[in-house]
């Protein structure tokens, strides 16, 4: 978890680790971050779709070099439906400052913010986007249908009581 908590507190965030578990907060402002995906002990692939949503919010640009897997970038286009700035390099970006080495697979986001975003009908495309894709619903203005949920609802035991917990104001559809 370090390497999170270290991009976390890197982009504006806070946190307090507790007995039973961590408590997060919001810092200050979203601020810009560079990031890039790798197996454990590195930023895992999985954090970047939620890293993504907040990063449209951050006072800058932001770069997120996805490493890991190939194709994992093309749930930001619903994002951009809601109003992000962001734009994928289906070839990556190259840069001598890079922690990882470049791989064949890669891409990469670059993320200007910080873009309101406002409420829009998307359908989930697996687990991490769909979930990427309901904080956005949760950040929006207006009101999103996010469509193919129960793929979330699999993924994350208690889901839906989790958003009533944090005051989340949603129906679901059947």
């Amino acid at each position: 978890m370090l390497t999170f908590l270290n991009v976390f507190r890197k982009a504006g965030g806070d946190f307090d680790i507790e007995e039973d578990g961590i408590r997060f907060r919001r810092g200050g402002d979203v601020k810009p971050v560079v990031v890039e995906t790798d197996v454990h002990p590195g930023f895992m692939t999985d954090w970047q779709q939620p890293l993504i949503v907040a990063l449209t919010q951050a006072h800058g640009t932001s770069t997120v070099h996805e490493t890991v897997y190939e194709n994992r970038l093309g749930f930001t286009q619903a994002l951009n439906k809601m109003g992000a700035d962001i734009v994928v390099h289906p070839e990556g970006i190259a840069s001598p400052d890079r922690r990882v080495a470049r791989r064949a697979l890669e891409q990469a986001a670059v993320v200007n913010g910080p873009t309101p975003l406002h409420g829009a009908d998307v359908v989930v495309p697996d687990l991490r986007g769909g979930y990427s894709y309901v904080i956005a619903a949760l950040a929006a203005e207006g009101e999103s249908t996010v469509r193919n949920v129960e793929i979330i609802r699999r993924g994350y035991e208690k889901f839906l009581d989790k958003l009533t917990a944090l005051g989340a104001d949603f129906d679901v559809l059947e």
